[in-house]
């Protein structure tokens, strides 16, 4: 089964940074890409970035550059750089896998999540 570990959320205060991590295991990680999402109470799931396995990225235009999505493929690990970190940033961050075919919404394999808490 696909396997995911999840780390780097935690409370940080506005303007800070935070790094997550995904590690991924169960599968052929070259073959997959990683997608980065996010949901806030109240709010639908969020695209935040997608990394595929020849390191093309894509992110939700609304971060404004301030997310970096990274992958280690020796470790099957995939990475989100988050700087200047707002308190509307705040949610449960997850990270997905699927099939280098798959589109933003097709992600099938799913991880617990991490919380990220953004005081201002």
């Amino acid at each position: 089964q696909v396997q995911f570990v999840e780390s780097g959320g935690g409370s940080v205060q506005a303007g800070g940074s935070l790094r997550l991590s995904c590690e991924v295991s169960g599968y052929n990680y070259q073959l997959y890409c990683v997608g980065w999402f996010r949901q806030a109470p109240g709010k639908e799931r969020e695209e935040v970035a997608t990394i595929d396995n020849y390191d093309r990225t894509q992110y939700a235009r609304n971060l404004q550059g301030r997310f970096t999505i990274s992958q280690d493929n020796g470790k099957n690990t995939a990475y989100l750089q988050m700087n200047s970190l707002k308190p509307e940033d705040t949610a449960m961050y997850f990270c997905a896998t699927e099939g280098c075919r798959a589109t933003w919404s097709d992600f099938g394999y799913w991880g617990q999540g991490t919380q990220v808490t953004v005081s201002s």
